[in-house]
């Protein structure tokens, strides 16, 4: 027989109920006609469970029989917890969900009813939990702290020699270039200074290491221990002192040598050299209150390998102008390439002393100059202390006339000496 379909829904006691608010109908005032009820009643129905698995038919009758054992009817919680469980799920509902269950934790083996346990699970001491700074152990929930403090492989410590903190899985790399861990001395004496003393130590307190004299630099060859470094200052005193003393001596050549090498590189090498005179008055008083005053010019040269000169004035005069004029000569001065110039020297040489006029096209300047006579001794190869004369004109200009003319401006005056290039016969 096919089951029928109804207008009417069964309830889980057999009974009709309303399709618009499932309220129970009494069928028999529906149909009065016993035989319409037994037709009825015989007709074959699905379980109302149908949807959630149950496969049951049969006739309408025996439908509340079967619902006594349909594993997919509601029944109330066999602990009494007020649920309706289906038959199929009371199991696992007095196992895991009923709050009147008894259960024991799976951690501390403690029994608890299952709200109580509900409340217990993420706060047991025994569960296994990960430890927060994330090293990767698993510990109790209530050793967390203890690790975490002993044995935690992240734990923060600090490094036994500098004091800085570091985990406890990087300390011991750190602890190997710790710049304040100690080492052994390389040189095998009993210290052992911090990393960043070695040097200082092997440098200055080593006793095994060898050392050299302070006085090396001047030429001492000592090298020993400590120890032997001091007796050989005690007993070298003299020694030392002469080897400062010589090397002293070398080094202030060194300077005369270098200042000669400043002043060639200051100095003209065109053969001519404009000499301004400053502070002229001043010069020119202490010239009359003291004999034999003389102004030395900077050094020039003829060219870049040439003869050295230098030119010299007395303002108060020399010799024959003594007191009346202003004097000027020109001295010949040792140099670096004497050796490959010609002797003696044959350079026609002019001095001009410019008139410092307004007006340029009304100046007058005064200009002397000489071809030297070869067999002056002032123009052989000079020697190592030049003629303190040199050769020139003691009456270059008067006093009167240089205060006639603007040959001093301002406390100025301008000399130049120059010498001729068509003359130069260096080798």
């Amino acid at each position: 027989m096919t089951p029928v379909g109804l207008l009417f829904k069964v309830n889980s006691e057999g009974l009709f109920t309303s399709p618009v608010n499932a309220s129970p109908v009494d069928y028999a005032k529906i149909y009065p006609d016993p035989e319409s009820e037994k037709a009825i009643m015989g007709s074959v129905v699905y379980c109302i469970h149908h949807k959630e698995g149950c496969q049951w038919s049969d006739e309408l009758r025996k439908l509340k029989a079967h619902l006594n054992t349909c594993k997919h009817d509601a029944v109330l919680c066999a602990a009494q917890c007020g649920a309706m469980i289906p038959r199929v799920l009371m199991q696992d509902h007095l196992r895991y969900t009923c709050p009147r269950r008894r259960a024991n934790c799976e951690h501390c083996g403690k029994e608890f009813s299952g709200s109580a346990l509900e409340e217990h699970q993420g706060n047991c001491g025994h569960e296994p939990v990960y430890c927060e700074n994330k090293c990767g152990a698993k510990v109790q929930r209530r050793h967390t702290q203890q690790h975490v403090q002993q044995h935690c492989s992240k734990r923060l410590v600090p490094c036994r020699h500098c004091g800085q903190r570091y985990t406890q899985d990087t300390v011991s790399a750190h602890g190997a270039m710790c710049s304040r861990a100690p080492v052994p001395c390389p040189q095998r004496c009993s210290a052992a200074p911090a990393r960043d003393e070695l040097d200082a130590h092997l440098r200055d307190h080593c006793a095994a290491g060898t050392v050299l004299c302070a006085y090396r630099d001047a030429g001492c060859r000592f090298k020993g221990t400590r120890p032997a470094l001091e007796r050989h200052a005690e007993e070298s005193a003299q020694t030392h002192l002469s080897l400062v003393c010589a090397l002293a001596a070398r080094q202030a050549r060194q300077l005369d040598a270098l200042r000669g090498a400043v002043a060639r590189l200051g100095a003209s090498s065109s053969g001519a050299l404009v000499w301004r005179v400053a502070d002229w008055a001043a010069r020119m008083a202490d010239a009359r209150a003291k004999d034999g005053v003389e102004l030395v010019s900077p050094t020039f040269y003829t060219s870049q390998y040439g003869y050295k000169l230098q030119a010299s004035l007395f303002l108060n005069g020399n010799g024959a102008g003594e007191s009346t004029h202003m004097s000027v000569y020109i001295k010949i001065l040792p140099g670096e390439y004497d050796a490959l110039l010609r002797w003696p020297f044959a350079h026609t040489v002019s001095f001009t002393l410019f008139d410092q006029s307004s007006s340029p096209d009304r100046a007058c300047n005064i200009v002397e100059s000489f071809v030297p006579d070869p067999t002056w001794k002032n123009f052989q190869r000079p020697s190592k202390e030049p003629d303190a004369l040199g050769f020139g004109f003691p009456r270059f200009v008067s006093h009167e006339m240089l205060k006639k003319r603007n040959f001093v401006k301002d406390d100025v005056m301008f000399l130049r000496v120059k010498v001729d290039p068509s003359k130069i016969v260096a080798v």
